[in-house]
């Protein structure tokens, strides 16, 4: 019989037991599905914890005072630390002597807390940020008019402020300019008045939605002040316990990362409580897409266990489909047919059940993927590799699960087949 015929007669013994066929692809279908769905979806993550760590900037290093036992990375690192402990302002200095041919900018911020931009009936929720001149270049924030803060604003501890588009968009009436213009700022009961200098364009983060949805105009955004000022307000130490540092195009950030780990260490020697961690963004957003990778991996993997089990599924209806067509088997064994060619009918009819299924499954692995991922920010579609792989080991497993019910049926003696009641 040829291969062609093999086909045709799966196909008709599926349109015979419809319910049948499709309870039993119903393993391979979800195993399948869920798989792509899963590394979909997770490859959407990656892009996203990817976009996100590469708009603070891929050459960009985060230098951090943190505690002698925590691990390198620790989140407790730069906060709570004694002023005397801290990055001084003096190290920077000597750093930037240095190392300045090595510099693009360096980064330095604090908080003055939340507030609130208040006029009439309009208001803006905002966080009063200290920057300096060069946590603009460090931070990517794209300034659409105006200015970012200035070396001359922080000497001067002047009350300027560069806000976002969204607050923009609350606090004034389209078309109007507010550049030069005072906004009155409620901040831990006092009110401020600030000049705006500078308008940058709001992002919305990744984590956005974890705390639930916001209307838009109430959405908190940071209002960037001269980092003299906010220390002033939040009567802040003088150091920092986190500054970064912005690596000019030619310089390796990982070996940059350690020579600036070493020279801040330096003033640290003898320091029993503290020490310097210096973690370029390259290293740290390898690795975090490493560990993206990595769990998207074993969870697909373990979806894929379903596929065992659908697998089970189709050796179990297979051997049922043997018993029923017994007589068959005989009658055409006696007519004299080979066991090869019995044998290659059963395994033929295994694979399209799989086959099927396979292909079921990932038309609904992909809209679900498609689905998870756009919830995520980051519609996607799975690599081409991804689904062939998927089709292929449908059919795999249409060759190893029906291969012992096909055995068993081409062993069939064709006398007591066709005896067989």
């Amino acid at each position: 019989m040829h291969l062609a015929e093999n086909i045709q007669l799966a196909i008709e013994g599926l349109k015979s037991n419809k319910m049948r066929a499709l309870l039993t692809m119903l393993g391979i279908i979800i195993g399948i599905g869920s798989v792509i769905a899963i590394v979909t979806v997770g490859e959407s993550m990656t892009d996203s914890v990817t976009t996100s760590m590469q708009s603070l900037g891929v050459t960009n290093i985060l230098v951090r005072v943190q505690s002698k036992d925590a691990d390198e990375g620790s989140l407790d690192a730069g906060s709570g630390i004694p002023e005397g402990d801290m990055i001084s302002e003096d190290m920077i200095e000597q750093y930037t002597r240095l190392h300045g041919s090595k510099i693009t900018a360096i980064s330095l911020s604090g908080t003055a807390g939340p507030g609130k931009v208040k006029e009439g009936r309009r208001y803006a929720n905002v966080t009063l940020t200290g920057a300096n001149e060069g946590y603009g270049p460090a931070n990517n924030v794209d300034v659409l008019s105006g200015r970012f803060l200035r070396e001359s604003d922080i000497r001067a501890s002047r009350y300027v402020a560069v806000v976002s588009d969204r607050l923009v968009g609350n606090m004034f009436a389209a078309g109007e300019d507010p550049l030069g213009v005072g906004i009155k700022v409620e901040s831990n009961n006092s009110v401020q008045t600030y000049t705006i200098v500078g308008v940058y364009k709001y992002e919305d983060s990744m984590f956005m939605g974890m705390g639930g949805a916001v209307p838009d105009k109430d959405i908190r955004t940071d209002m960037y002040i001269p980092i003299s000022t906010c220390k002033a307000m939040a009567s802040a130490d003088s150091g920092y316990g986190a500054i970064i540092v912005m690596a000019s195009a030619d310089a390796d950030p990982p070996e940059f990362a350690a020579d600036t780990r070493d020279f801040f260490n330096s003033f640290y020697s003898g320091n029993a409580r503290y020490e310097i961690s210096a973690i370029s963004m390259e290293s740290m957003m390898s690795t975090m897409t490493g560990m993206m990778r990595t769990l998207s991996i074993a969870v697909a993997v373990i979806a894929g266990i379903s596929l065992v089990v659908g697998g089970v599924g189709v050796m179990n209806i297979m051997l049922v489909s043997v018993t029923e067509r017994t007589k068959e088997i005989g009658t055409r064994k006696a007519l004299g047919a080979r066991s090869a060619a019995i044998r290659t009918q059963f395994i033929v009819e295994a694979i399209i059940i799989c086959a099927i299924g396979g292909i079921i499954g990932i038309v609904a692995g992909l809209g679900l993927g498609r689905m998870g991922s756009s919830m995520l920010g980051f519609p996607g579609w799975p690599s081409i590799f991804i689904i062939l792989v998927a089709v292929l080991f449908s059919m795999l497993i249409g060759v190893f699960f029906g291969y012992y019910p096909a055995n068993k049926a081409a062993k069939l003696d064709p006398i007591e087949a066709l005896r067989y009641e």
